[in-house]
């Protein structure tokens, strides 16, 4: 099939790519040159485990094409993919702008039949907005699709390549058959592709992220109720995991969730509630959580060193929002970052692939190290805040020879604690039982 993707951000470089890679002629559209120069010569302006490799690949290969003319992609592709950004306005909603001023470009480029498909995250509704739009420009003949993407940033090429389910939202016959034919490729081992209207489809991503970020909160809760009480949070999230009903994922206590989907999406999602007059009273509270959870660790900091922070030296491991990605967006870190630096202190600060993102946020003031011990050096504390693979297994030992004081502070809860009270250091997990031996186990 000929398909068109507008906007190479993290959704859409994806699924650009992943398209190309089984057998389909793909225009990606942007408007920046720079980062159209990059991707023409096979690399990859972000961090995507696999990306680079099939990029390159489905460029030598001819497949995979990129360029800023939208006339021509639109032209020249049957199906065109919006995967632009929505950026979140100031009372919450999604920013339309881009979404709907491309569409009325595509109305205008029209020169045949067309499958608009919006994959950008989007209010229930902008399926109907985008037909609106293109419909006042052309009078060709055409179908707009939600189709939202579940991509997990980190994982998002084997997300795309294995889905758990697709979901098409359309009511036009001839469009859904083309969707059906279009992923057909990603859906031979039987995972479903789930068909509904334009609106329930735009709402399904909502509700499944903000269920998620209320998993996320719902945690954290518990695990600060867990120090009150003297549980271990590592133990109730292994039987509460173990239920069916429950699941394992998302279970994970820690310093918040972030990251361009949830807080967005959670922000979207109660802004239309509001417009609607309804008081969607859980997800306010997730947010607020969240927002307040940001911070524990930063209280747990003041609290070890009797509230005087300042001169300090303290040393933070991971500044992504997760492992994987070299996404800040919404990140613990910068939280923390931000009420450490007010408090006086000097930041030493370690990511295996998110430090040149953060420079370009702080750019003065916190020193960057390649190297996580090299960031040890002379440190006061360290705190995890990202729990990146390399951050389990380190050499405690060496750790302890660097720092000024043996204090860690484990923002994911990845430490074993009394190991690390039998080296010598100071322990500070999220929800821990200061007094149980238990593995971590996570």
């Amino acid at each position: 099939m000929k398909i068109s993707v507008i906007g190479t951000g993290y959704v859409g470089l994806v699924v650009g790519t992943c398209f190309a890679e089984s057998g389909n002629d793909v225009i990606c559209v942007d408007i920046d040159e720079h980062k159209l120069a990059i991707l023409k010569r096979g690399e990859s302006p972000i961090y995507e485990p696999g990306l680079t490799d099939l990029l390159k690949k489905n460029i030598q290969e001819g497949r995979l094409t990129f360029t800023s003319d939208l006339k021509h992609a639109v032209q020249h592709t049957d199906i065109i993919f919006l995967a632009l950004p929505t950026p979140q306005s100031e009372d919450g909603s999604a920013d339309l702008q881009h979404v709907l001023a491309v569409a009325k470009q595509i109305g205008t480029y029209m020169n045949g039949y067309k499958v608009i498909v919006n994959k950008s995250t989007v209010p229930v509704g902008t399926a109907d907005k985008v037909s609106e739009v293109v419909g006042t420009q052309t009078t060709h003949p055409f179908d707009v699709v939600s189709n939202p993407e579940f991509l997990k940033e980190g994982a998002a090429v084997n997300d795309f390549m294995k889905p758990d389910r697709i979901v098409v939202g359309s009511r036009s016959p001839k469009a859904l058959a083309i969707m059906q034919d279009l992923y057909a490729p990603f859906i031979r081992t039987g995972n479903p592709l789930i068909i509904m209207d334009e609106r329930s489809s735009e709402l399904t991503k909502y509700a499944a992220n903000s269920f998620l970020a209320t998993k996320v909160s719902f945690m954290n809760e518990v695990a600060n109720l867990c120090e009150l009480l003297g549980a271990d949070i590592d133990l109730v999230r292994k039987g509460m995991g173990t239920d069916p009903r429950v699941g394992t994922q998302f279970l994970f206590a820690g310093v918040g969730y972030g990251g361009s989907c949830f807080p967005k999406d959670v922000a979207a999602l109660l802004n239309s509630a509001n417009q609607t007059g309804y008081d969607f009273k859980i997800l306010r509270s997730v947010e607020d959580v969240n927002f307040r959870q940001k911070e524990i660790i930063v209280h747990k900091i003041k609290k070890h060193f009797n509230g005087n922070l300042k001169g300090l030296t303290i040393t933070l491991w991971g500044l992504a929002f997760k492992p994987n990605t070299d996404d800040i967006r919404e990140a613990p870190s910068l939280r923390i970052i931000e009420a450490l630096r007010n408090e006086g202190v000097n930041l030493r600060l370690h990511d295996p692939v998110a430090i040149e993102e953060t420079k370009k946020r702080i750019p003065q003031g916190p020193e960057f190290f390649v190297s996580n011990y090299d960031a040890l050096k002379g440190a006061d504390a360290l705190v995890i805040v990202t729990e990146w693979n390399e951050f389990r297994r380190p050499d405690f030992e060496r750790m302890r020879s660097l720092m000024k004081q043996p204090v860690i502070f484990d923002g994911r809860n990845i430490y074993d604690p009394q190991r690390l009270r039998d080296m010598g250091f100071s322990y500070y997990g999220i929800g821990r039982n200061s007094n149980h031996p238990t593995k971590n186990g996570a």
